[in-house]
C-alpha cells in the first residue's frame, strides 16, 4: 500500500521559465518545496512558529531530482509530496511534478533534517511533531 499524496497547485508564470520559454530546472526543487510546506501546514505545522517555540528547522540534506519533462509558461502543474520514511530527526520524500494531465514531469527524493535552529545540528523533532507527522501519513 502506498503512502497518500499530498497536491499542492502551482501555476507557471513567466518567471519560472527560462530563456527556452520552459521551466528552469531549479524551479521545479522550488515546487517540491512548496509542496512540503504547505504538506507540513495541512498538518498543522507552521515552520515560523516551530523555530520559535521548539527551536528547531527542517533543512534538506539531500535531493536527488530527476527532470523527465518540460513545463512551459503558464501551464497548470501539481506539486506532489508522499511520507516515505519518518525518523525523529530526518524524514523522507518521494515528490513528483506533474501537469493537468497527469503526465509526470519530474521526480524528487528528498531528505530532510530536523535541526537546531541556532546551532545547526541535528535534533530529535518534539513528539508533538513526530506524531503529528506520523499521523498525518
Amino acid at each position: 500500500m502506498s503512502p497518500p499524496e499530498f497536491r499542492f497547485p502551482i501555476r507557471v508564470y513567466y518567471e519560472d521559465t527560462d530563456a527556452a520559454g520552459i521551466v528552469y530546472h531549479a524551479n521545479y526543487i522550488k515546487f517540491m518545496e512548496r509542496a512540503r510546506t504547505e504538506w507540513l501546514r495541512a498538518l498543522g505545522f507552521d515552520q515560523r512558529a516551530i523555530a520559535r517555540e521548539h527551536g528547531i528547522a527542517f533543512v534538506v540534506r539531500s535531493a536527488n531530482v530527476e527532470f523527465l519533462r518540460p513545463a512551459r509558461f503558464n501551464d497548470q502543474l501539481f506539486a506532489t509530496c508522499a511520507l516515505q520514511r519518518l525518523g525523529w530527526a530526518s524524514v523522507e520524500f518521494r515528490q513528483t511534478v506533474i501537469d493537468e494531465h497527469g503526465t509526470l514531469l519530474s521526480t524528487g527524493d528528498i531528505r530532510v533534517g530536523s535541526v537546531n535552529f541556532h546551532r545547526m545540528q541535528p535534533q530529535r523533532m518534539p513528539e508533538a511533531i513526530y506524531q503529528g507527522i506520523s499521523n498525518g501519513r
